[in-house]
């Protein structure tokens, strides 16, 4: 008697698990690309665009700073020629000499002012674009995570990047499992309409790392104090 109550409860605990298991929702699994998203977002390619302006005022803001640099390059060398050169007065080489020395001292700060400008610009540009890429990204999850609840999916695996094989991260999926186009569809829908007279568009890169400003174009023979004249001895 007790063996066989013992197995009606085996029999009834079975029978609830396979109920509770059947009772479970289907997994139903799609998958985007974050990256197309992104690169399409109409966000982006404003974003682009603005970045793309920033790093040219950069580059001509470096170039202007080059200029004056090398100005004051060819003010040391005219004074280095004039320290050396006999036609003068021992005082008016001495002057010159000092005059030189001073330029040098000038020629390095401004060095300095170009590098320091470079590192600061590029630093300040990758931060603006980290920041727009997060709150980007933050706003397309939450548009992909819509649409996933609204077509009953249970899990979304994004499929843009690789793997720490270097193989897809998805290998195939169907397409019409595939969320893309329409994540793509949905947060463009409220793209601004473009400008009657809009210049060409430009490409619509993703947004990246800049590229480095222009570098310091300009330079001394030498970053030693010039050698001191002897001054002519008085006969």
């Amino acid at each position: 008697m007790n063996k066989m109550i013992r197995t009606l409860i085996t029999l009834a605990a079975f029978g609830a698990g396979s109920t509770a298991l059947l009772a479970q929702p289907a997994v139903k699994l799609v998958v985007v690309d974050m990256a197309k998203v992104y690169d399409s977002h109409y966000k982006t390619e404003e974003a682009n665009a603005k970045f793309r302006d920033a790093e040219q005022k950069a580059q001509e803001q470096v170039e202007e700073l080059n200029k004056q640099g090398q100005s004051l390059v060819d003010e040391y060398k005219e004074l280095m020629e004039q320290s050396k050169n006999t036609v003068l007065t021992p005082e008016a080489r001495s002057k010159a000499e000092g005059d030189a020395q001073k330029k040098l001292e000038d020629i390095q700060r401004k060095q300095g002012e170009v590098q320091n400008f470079r590192t600061n610009t590029q630093r300040s540009l990758q931060q603006r674009i980290k920041t727009h890429r997060d709150l980007l990204l933050e706003e397309i999850t939450k548009v992909v995570n819509d649409l996933a609840k609204r077509q009953g999916a249970t899990l979304v695996v994004d499929k843009s990047g690789p793997t720490l094989f270097g193989i897809p991260s998805v290998l195939y999926s169907d397409p019409a499992y595939d969320l893309t186009d329409a994540v793509v569809k949905e947060v463009n829908k409220d793209r601004p309409a473009p400008a009657p007279a809009a210049a060409t568009p430009a490409a619509t890169t993703p947004a990246a790392a800049p590229a480095p400003a222009a570098p310091t174009t300009f330079s001394v023979p030498s970053v030693n104090a010039p050698a001191k004249t002897e001054p002519a001895k008085k006969p």
